[in-house]
């Protein structure tokens, strides 16, 4: 049973409920009103700014009728009701997180102990299938990779995987680019060395979010590629050693690419980023492409390469890691802010063909966002 109680001051809203009281403030609950003067009907974007909304706003009557909230407003004496399950889901009265690098919800750690259930989807089926393409999302977003299977064998075809859920986002690289061996190669991507588990580009700013892999030949020996959770491998970090945990996360590394003619990229962000909640973001690893540190201070310069050292030893255990061979037709899609990727050392018999691009993850998310409202639509009809 809701009830709802304004407090003496007019600030603050309390909804009783069958688990914990919810406490909305005034000037929130205001600046979140969905009637029509206050949000435009058609994509629900304000049609006021803060501004507008008077600064000595309280709250003088307040009701519950059924799922609905109704709410009166001074001194405009204007009317708003809300839905309660709306509310619920936008609750903010609980207690801030004290431990740092907690993850979102839905958001799911891994280890090798993946390797028999990766998340895979049917190119093919998703093509035609709404929901096949929703539920390799939903494993997209919870684990941070997918692969892909039944695709076409063709030059380009990583364009209609990432036409599935977003853009193509154009680099100097340019819309593509070819993995396999090459003569006198400007990235150590194109030769048939093995590469230590790394994220893509981190001298970007901001870095490409999302990074897929076409395979279109593989007749070489070994190649395997391999995943890491860079999630999993910071909070092991963390577990281990706060002091390295912190090291790395709060103070920055500068990254750099200099390989092409009128190329010079650089960036500075920390290896392990967190939000200012302390929420874990993003992980940034490559060795390759790590320039001179100078970022943090000269008494904790030391403790700061011992945590790079250790995070690698992480990354670089057979625990952490999940491998799988691609074959032609087939790819994976990684978040290249949380999912470090490798591959093992090829022969220089035989071929090894993969192409490469660059998408950015909002479009994932909006797309599986948007799969899961209509859904949800569909479903109240």
């Amino acid at each position: 049973m809701l009830a709802a109680k304004i407090d003496p001051t007019g600030q603050i809203l309390t909804l009783t409920t069958p688990d914990d009281p919810l406490r909305f403030h005034a000037m929130w609950l205001r600046d979140n009103a969905w009637d029509e003067d206050t949000r435009a009907p058609g994509n629900g974007q304000r049609l006021v700014a803060l501004r507008d909304i008077p600064a000595d706003t309280h709250i003088t009557d307040a009701s519950v009728n059924g799922d609905a909230v109704e709410v009166r407003f001074a001194p405009e004496g204007k009317t708003v009701t809300y839905d309660a399950h709306w509310l619920a889901q936008n609750a903010y009265d609980r207690p801030a997180p004290v431990q740092k690098g907690w993850l979102s919800a839905g958001t799911e750690p891994w280890d090798a102990r993946l390797m028999g259930s990766v998340p895979t989807g049917d190119f093919a089926a998703m093509t035609r299938d709404q929901r096949a393409l929703r539920d390799w999302l939903a494993l997209v977003n919870r684990y941070g990779f997918g692969k892909l299977e039944n695709g076409p064998v063709e030059d380009g075809a990583l364009f209609k995987v990432v036409d599935l859920f977003g853009y193509v986002r154009e680099t100097n690289y340019g819309r593509k680019f070819e993995v396999r061996t090459e003569v006198n190669p400007t990235n150590l991507a194109f030769t048939g060395m093995g590469l230590q588990a790394h994220t893509d580009n981190p001298y970007r700013d901001p870095v490409p979010s999302v990074q897929v892999l076409y395979c279109l030949e593989s007749s070489a020996a070994g190649g395997e590629n391999m995943v890491v959770d860079g999630f999993a491998a910071a909070l092991r970090l963390r577990d281990e050693n706060s002091d390295y945990f912190t090291a790395l996360s709060s103070c920055c590394a500068r990254f750099e690419y200099a390989g092409e003619d009128g190329v010079c990229l650089r960036s500075r962000r920390p290896m392990i980023e967190l939000a200012p909640d302390g929420e874990l973001i993003a992980v940034r690893f490559n060795n390759r492409s790590l320039a001179a540190v100078t970022d943090v201070p000269f008494d904790e310069m030391q403790t700061w390469y011992a945590a790079y050292r250790r995070l690698g030893e992480i990354i670089d255990d057979p625990a952490m890691e999940v491998t799988f061979r691609l074959e032609p037709g087939e790819a994976f899609v990684v978040d290249n802010t949380r999912v470090l990727h490798a591959r093992k050392a090829y022969s220089g018999t035989g071929t090894r063909w993969l192409q490469g691009c660059y998408s950015d993850k909002d479009g994932l998310r909006s797309t599986y966002a948007a799969m899961c409202r209509a859904s949800t639509q569909e479903a109240a009809e």
